[in-house]
Order: C-alpha cells, then sequence, then structure tokens
C-alpha cells in the first residue's frame, strides 16, 4: 500500500508540476499576443504612438560592415524607471540621487499606465526532476554530457542501471525520436520538464546531440541547452544536464545541485526573459571560436539574418562543439567579399601577397585593404572580428581609435596633421607629461611579492564600464551600466558628457583614463542624444546633464558629427597612418620588448594565457582574478607578429574620399573601369540569356549573376530569386539556374 500511495504522490506531483509549466507557457504566448494586438497600428492598437513610447538599439547586425542600427520599442522601459513620488522633495529627496529615474516617468504615471488584458502572475514551480533510462554511464569527462532525446524518458528509480553497452562518449544515439514521439513519450511519463523542453521544437524534428551551454549578452549570462536537430539548432535558455544525468529547470534547482558554467555567474534578473531560438542550418554565415574571462571556452554563431550568439561551454567541450557545426552547416560563408573577418577561412592575415596566393584566391584582408578594396572602417571591424571582439560581450567589446585631436574648431582642417592625434603612440603617451609619468611607473615599479610583473598602465583602453559609460543613455546600455553602478548612475562630474572633455581626460588630464573609442562613434547617431529623457544629475558648475556636448564642427547635430568624423577616419592622412595604431593594439606592439619600447605594457591579467581561472583553488583570489578580468578588460588576440605594412595611397580628386562614407565603396581610381577602357573586352559566352530587361546584376564571388526586372536575387548565396508583378499580385521563388518556381505566396 506505501508504495502504490508513494506512486500517486509523484504521479500527482508530476501532473501538477507539468500543469504549471503548461499554464505558464500559454501565459507568456498570450502575453506575446496581446502586445502585437495593443501596438501601434495593431488590430486593437493606436494609429499612431506616443511621445513616451521609449526605443531600445536591437543586437540584431542589420546594418553593414556589421553595424547595428535598428530600434525596437522598448516595452520595458517603464518597468526598469517607474515613476517614484517617494524621493521627490521632503526627507527622502536624498534618495533620488540614488535610484535611476527618466522625466517622463510621471508623466507615464499620470496619463498612460496601460490595464493589461491579464494579470502579471509570477509561475516559480518546484519542477520535479526527470531521470533518464538511456544516458550513458559518466565517465572521467564529468564536465560533457551529450545524449539523444530517447534518453529523455524518466523513470521511477532514480538509480536503476542504464542498459545496454553503450559507449559513454558516444555523440549520439541512432535512431533519434522525432519531436512528436518524444512529446508523446514525455507525456505518457508527464515529465514536466521534457514537455517544456519538446513544446519549443520543430513538429518531426529529431533531436541527435546535446549540450550545457552559457549564452552571453552583454553584462548577462544565461545558461541553457544547445540542441542539434535534423535541419535547426537550438538555443534554450533554462534548462541544463546535472551530473547525476537528470535534465532539470535551474530555476527549480538548490544552489548545491547546480555547478554553472560561468564561475559566479549573476542569478537572472526578475526582468530577464528566457529565450529559445531557432537557427536553420541553411542561415549559418559563420562560427568562430572565442575566449571568454581569457579562457578558450567559447563559440560564436552568426546567422544570415544578423542574430549572432556568444555561447560559453563546460571546459574541453568548444571544439567538439565547432566540429558539429562546421558538419551540420554546409552553407558557411567561404568568400572574402562576403565573410565577417574579410578573408576565406583558414586564410593568415599575415601573408603577404604572394602568386601562389593570389592564383588560389587566399587574399589577406590586410591585402585587401592596402589595395583600397575596402574602407578603414571596414578594416578595424574585419580586424577586431578576427581578434575575437564581439558586441555580445562587453569586456571584449570592438575597439577603434581615437581620430582627431582638434575639438575646438568651427571647420575640420583634413590636410592639417596637427588635425588628427599620434598614431604611433598608445593614449598614454599623448602628451609628454603623462608619458614621462608611465615611463617612471614601469622603472621604479616593485612588487614585494614577486607577483605582479612592471606595467605602464593598470588600468584598460576597453572595459565594460568604458563602453557602458559611452553608450549609457541608450537602452539596453542603461541598464549594463547600473548594474556596474550599483544601481544608480554615477557623479554627474564624472560621467560622458562631452567629446572635447573625453578626449582631454584620455590623453592628457587624467593618469587613470587611456580608453579609446568603439564603432558607434562613427555610424550610430542616437547615442549621443539623450531621448530618453534621464535625470543624470548636476556638475559642480550647475550645469545639467543632457545630451552630449558636440565640438564646434559637428553645428549641434549628431549626424553632421558621425558624418565628419567618419569622414576623418576614411581621410588620407588616417589612412596613411592607420597602421601604426594596428600594431599596438593587434600588431607586435602589443607585447614583449616592443611593447616596452612603446610604452604600450598594461598589467599582466589583461593577457591571455596568464591566468587560468580553473586552476587557482584559492576561492577568495579565484573571485578576485574574475572580478579584475571583468572590471578592466582583456587584450585582443595578437594578429601582427611583423609590423603592419603601410598603406600606399593613389592619387586622388580630393584630399577625402567620399566613398568610405558608404561601406563598400572605397576604390582607387586606378581600379575603376573607366580608367582603363582600352583593356575591357567583351565575353566569348553570355553570362546569362535573360527574357526581359536587366532588373538586377550582382558580382557573387568568380561570378556575375543577372535576372529581370521584377525579380530579385536573395543573398547571401544568391542561389535563389524572389519575383513579383504578376497579375494574379502573387509573390514566387524558385532557384537561380533553373528559374523554376518552387514557392507561390497569393494574396
Amino acid at each position: 500500500v506505501s508504495i502504490v500511495q508513494e506512486l500517486v504522490d509523484m504521479q500527482l506531483k508530476r501532473h501538477q508540476q507539468s500543469q504549471q509549466h503548461l499554464q505558464k507557457d500559454v501565459f507568456e504566448d498570450w502575453l506575446q499576443t496581446e502586445t502585437e494586438l495593443t501596438q501601434e497600428r495593431g488590430l486593437w492598437g493606436p494609429v499612431e504612438g506616443s511621445l513616451l513610447d521609449k526605443w531600445m538599439l536591437d543586437m540584431t547586425e542589420a546594418g553593414p560592415c556589421r553595424m547595428r542600427k535598428k530600434m525596437v520599442k522598448n516595452d520595458l522601459f517603464y518597468l526598469h524607471y517607474p515613476y517614484r513620488p517617494d524621493v521627490e522633495g521632503g526627507e527622502n529627496r536624498a534618495l533620488k540621487y540614488k535610484v535611476a529615474t527618466s522625466f517622463d516617468s510621471k508623466e507615464y504615471y499620470k496619463h498612460c499606465r496601460p490595464d493589461s488584458l491579464v494579470e502579471h502572475d509570477t509561475f516559480s514551480p518546484d519542477v520535479i526532476s526527470i531521470t533518464s533510462e538511456d544516458w550513458p554511464q559518466e565517465g572521467d569527462s564529468a564536465e560533457e554530457r551529450e545524449i539523444g532525446f530517447q534518453g529523455l524518458r524518466t523513470r521511477l528509480q532514480a538509480n536503476r542501471s542504464v542498459s545496454g553497452d553503450q559507449d559513454e562518449d558516444s555523440e549520439s544515439l541512432d535512431p533519434a525520436l522525432d519531436a512528436s514521439e518524444q512529446e508523446g513519450a514525455a507525456r505518457k511519463d508527464e515529465s514536466p520538464d521534457n514537455q517544456s523542453v519538446l513544446r519549443l521544437l520543430e513538429k518531426g524534428e529529431k533531436i541527435t546531440h546535446m549540450f550545457r551551454c552559457a549564452r552571453v549578452q552583454g553584462l548577462d549570462t544565461c545558461e541553457g541547452l544547445l540542441l542539434f536537430g535534423k535541419e535547426h539548432f537550438y538555443v534554450v535558455d533554462g534548462f541544463t544536464l546535472l551530473k547525476t544525468r537528470e535534465i532539470r529547470d535551474i530555476d527549480s534547482l538548490p544552489a548545491n545541485m547546480h555547478d554553472p558554467i560561468i564561475p559566479n555567474s549573476s542569478p537572472r534578473s526578475k526582468h530577464q526573459k528566457r529565450m529559445c531560438s531557432k537557427f536553420s542550418y541553411d542561415d549559418i554565415r559563420e562560427v568562430h571560436k572565442r575566449r571568454y574571462l581569457l579562457q578558450p571556452i567559447a563559440l560564436e554563431v552568426f546567422s544570415a539574418d544578423g542574430r549572432n550568439y556568444l555561447l560559453v561551454f563546460p571546459r574541453k567541450v568548444r571544439n567538439k562543439v565547432y566540429t558539429r557545426f562546421l558538419s551540420a552547416a554546409t552553407a558557411i560563408t567561404d568568400s572574402a567579399q562576403e565573410s565577417l573577418a574579410g578573408q576565406r577561412r583558414g586564410a593568415n592575415v599575415e601573408s603577404g601577397a604572394s602568386l601562389l596566393s593570389n592564383l588560389i584566391g587566399e587574399t589577406s584582408v590586410t591585402q585587401r585593404w592596402l589595395r583600397g578594396e575596402i574602407s578603414n572602417f571596414q578594416y578595424l571591424m574585419h580586424l577586431n572580428t578576427l581578434a575575437g571582439r564581439s558586441y555580445n560581450d562587453l569586456m571584449q567589446y570592438p575597439v577603434f581609435p581615437w581620430v582627431l585631436a582638434d575639438y575646438d574648431s568651427e571647420e575640420l582642417d583634413l590636410n592639417d596633421s596637427a588635425t588628427f592625434r599620434d598614431f604611433s603612440k598608445p593614449m598614454g603617451a599623448q602628451t609628454s607629461d603623462r608619458l614621462d609619468q608611465f615611463k617612471k611607473r614601469y622603472r621604479e615599479w616593485d612588487d614585494p611579492h614577486g607577483e605582479t610583473p612592471p606595467y605602464h598602465y593598470g588600468t584598460f583602453y576597453s572595459s565594460a564600464m568604458i563602453v557602458a559609460s559611452y553608450l549609457v543613455r541608450m537602452e539596453p546600455f542603461t541598464q549594463q551600466f547600473l548594474r556596474l553602478q550599483g544601481g544608480h548612475f554615477d557623479l554627474a562630474d564624472r560621467m560622458f558628457h562631452s567629446v572635447k572633455d573625453a578626449w582631454l581626460s584620455a590623453s592628457k588630464h587624467n593618469m587613470a583614463d587611456v580608453k579609446e573609442l568603439i564603432p558607434e562613434f562613427f555610424y550610430l547617431p542616437e547615442f549621443l542624444l539623450n531621448s530618453n529623457r534621464f535625470d543624470l544629475g548636476c556638475k559642480q558648475n550647475g550645469v545639467q546633464l543632457d545630451n552630449i556636448v558636440l565640438p564646434p564642427w559637428a553645428k549641434g547635430d549628431p549626424r553632421e558629427f558621425i558624418r565628419v568624423h567618419r569622414m576623418a577616419l576614411e581621410s588620407d592622412y588616417v589612412s596613411a597612418h592607420l597602421h601604426e595604431w594596428i600594431d599596438l593594439i593587434f600588431g607586435y606592439k602589443q607585447q614583449g620588448q616592443p611593447a616596452i619600447e612603446a610604452v604600450n605594457v598594461f598589467h599582466h591579467l589583461f593577457y591571455e594565457g596568464n591566468v587560468d581561472i580553473y586552476s587557482i583553488d584559492d576561492p577568495l583570489k579565484k573571485n578576485a582574478t574574475i572580478g579584475f578580468i571583468n572590471n578592466f578588460g582583456q587584450i585582443p588576440k595578437q594578429l601582427f607578429k611583423k609590423p603592419h605594412p603601410c598603406k600606399k595611397l593613389t592619387n586622388r580628386t580630393s584630399v577625402v574620399d567620399p566613398g568610405p562614407i558608404m561601406p563598400g565603396l572605397s576604390y582607387c581610381h586606378d581600379k575603376l573601369f573607366f580608367h582603363n577602357l582600352d583593356n575591357l573586352k567583351p565575353s566569348l559566352h553570355p553570362l546569362k540569356e535573360l527574357k526581359g530587361p536587366v532588373g538586377q546584376i550582382i558580382q557573387h564571388e568568380k561570378t556575375v549573376l543577372a535576372v529581370e526586372q521584377n525579380k530579385g536575387l536573395i543573398g547571401p548565396l544568391y542561389n535563389r530569386y524572389v519575383a513579383w508583378g504578376f497579375a494574379d499580385y502573387s509573390i514566387r521563388m524558385g532557384p537561380y539556374e533553373t528559374e523554376r518556381c518552387n514557392f507561390v505566396w497569393e494574396d
């Protein structure tokens, strides 16, 4: 009787947990539906948006050259910055400076508080553990746990032995059940966690491999599972695999039962939404090996639609996952023109323009820049990508140079060398006074413990705080800044308020400030405006912080600042001296004796290979080391062991080539076809026989593709076309080679 009672109680509890999981999923789906119905121009939404609507930068790289320009509505703004009448006036006025607020929150509180169609309850079910019958036995490599989905069936006895003689390191279990069979089995065994995962899959999907991973976005990390299916892979937040071979919801686990992938990772915010992302293998553009906390444990996956994820894995698992991606994703880009790195996979960035490399098409991105095929902005983005810098990790954010030293003139003179910074010296050596002080620090350094070698700079030119302080006026970076600051804005006199003051601080006045710039200074004017109307406080001189104070040559217009700043980056002077800065950041002056001679030595914990956090046994020392890396930044991967070649400029009609302002249009004049008309010859064979006027021509790799009017080629492979303009108002799609119509969408 007791056994039957125990079984009934267990089944009842699992049924309750299953219902809670289902209710939670339905609740989230309804909230999404409600948002779509009530949004601007939605079925039940307003025709026009409100002036109090707030926007945030989307993480999708929708622009050229990995630019992020897309702004999306920020529905959580007034949850993050609610109106606080208790901090206005009276005895609690001092609290105002400890709470981040917006001047628009009060107005929103009075007039625009919407009543949700549902109550926003909080679901926190205590999920029952699920144990597999068919998982392999756990061996010495306990960090690596891959399973097939037939191993998701539950059992009543947790210690039941595994049947069969399976290899404990087996990568796949064949044959795999499809999603409908898996879900049916899970429902039969009443497995709440299994049902939650299976509901997220495509119908008929077959899962062959599963890995623990942690998704990194800014300062946030969310642990979950990476699933490899038949045609898609999935990143599912909030679930993990225990050492006991159980799949569990992380929120339901006691702290002592879960060993996080990332040491000392912060808990998930209550407003941080769990995500389940699905990617088709055909849409995987590139996969790059990455570091995290200076450890080789991460991969960055880039999709053709602009999404990219930085995934961290347990030790010794990354390379196996990388191999799995390469075998599953057959459409990975291997074209220099389309690659995020600006060169083909396997090409050496430091290789010269030899005859053999040109014949086999292995031209490096450096050679492309030297020939004028890509702009300075493009080249710097390619180098950042090759060096492991990532938008997804504020500790390894892409780094760009300060370009100008003139922030006082009404008009910039790009012919005058005094207009520009000294690219041959790091920011700490821009003035002779600071240079002498940093040299003195290095000479007189004395560590009584002998653990820290001498260095010039104890702070770094790129860190999470530097990035967040630059972008503090724009969400989601405001939230990142507040996390670093303990929930409130910094003192007004220390906030980023003026481009000129930031330059003087980094180049002259502040011994603890040697920061460089970020890519947004050359393409994104929105971060210079306080569109969210944050209360950033007043400086000691009484100036209220608001929009960024721009130099006179920007005419008070953020767009003009971006235009002129980008033009300066693409100027002849910068093109002729940019290689000197590259030597400092990515090149041979980054480390060793050349770095000492260039006054370019940083604290040793900034460099890869100087610390292994997994080998530190002392928890206090381990936490301090991780905190140091998190707060102060990480040196990029060294790309060049020899001096970077100088770009030889050709004759131009003007000092500033307007082409680079539009990415991809930076070509030397002697490369343009109309300068060499005598060399043009008609093709012996037609490239493409069209049935009508030409609508689009694209050069793809070494071929030229063309389609008729009312047709367009679909990138990045350009092997499919989309057509419109038919009498039935349909849209049609098919392969480029055969022009056969495979899909028809009718109105």
